[in-house]
């Protein structure tokens, strides 16, 4: 029999998807009786959780309160850098650790998420299942666990890079490329063309980024 999840873990967990799926975002302050109401759990282990969120660097200490963390242009620059290497990595090692099923969940994702391409929100919760399923490929489990605490950090980006007019359909054809790469067993190609993935959204997100400053600017 399973043991039940204690309350702190279920705390952090349920914070932590609230963040990941932008209900919390970047610079929204957290108040612990607002939590536990919200998610029915006892003041301590919410304390407990947004302590443990403060430690890993997805919350910031402003004043008595706690808000959600952002990340400035050099921190998103360097989180990219990381990511893409780590990624890379991933495929390379999932194109020669990869079982025959874990490929054809691969090649299942990446045709169902063809009809979200109008759906930015949703073809971005289907690309984190996919880069996910390529990390649980690589069969390397300290990998992941880098990979995880990585795109724990995305989740301080306010938008995705796929809410970007025609990115879907790139980011798609960039998928494509990643998973026919794997199917072959060839690492160097799907590492190449992970990273390279990788590096476009980066250009894309800087883009958004640009038109929300002149946007502004313009006000």
């Amino acid at each position: 029999m399973t043991a039940p999840k204690s309350p702190q873990r279920d705390a952090y967990e349920l914070i932590l998807e609230a963040i990941d799926t932008h209900v919390y975002k970047p610079g929204d302050r957290l108040v612990e009786s607002d939590l536990a109401d919200r998610f029915g759990v006892s003041r301590t282990p919410i304390r407990e959780a947004l302590q443990r969120l403060e430690t890993q660097s997805l919350l910031t200490r402003d004043g008595r309160s706690l808000i959600v963390s952002s990340l400035d242009h050099t921190q998103m620059a360097e989180l990219y850098v990381v990511r893409g290497e780590l990624e890379g990595l991933a495929a390379r090692l999932a194109a020669s650790h990869a079982t025959p099923e874990e490929k054809h969940v691969l090649r299942d994702m990446l045709e169902n998420d063809r009809a979200l391409v109008a759906d930015p929100g949703a073809l971005s919760r289907a690309n984190k299942r996919f880069h996910k399923q390529i990390h649980l490929a690589s069969h390397n489990r300290f990998l992941v666990q880098q990979l995880d605490l990585v795109h724990r950090s995305m989740a301080l980006l306010a938008t995705t890079s796929l809410a970007a007019e025609g990115r879907g359909e790139v980011a798609l054809a960039e998928h494509e490329a990643i998973v026919s790469a794997i199917e072959a067993g060839d690492g160097d190609a799907a590492a190449a063309a992970l990273r390279e993935h990788i590096s476009r959204a980066f250009v894309t997100r800087l883009k958004l980024d640009a038109e929300a400053v002149e946007g502004r600017d313009g006000a």
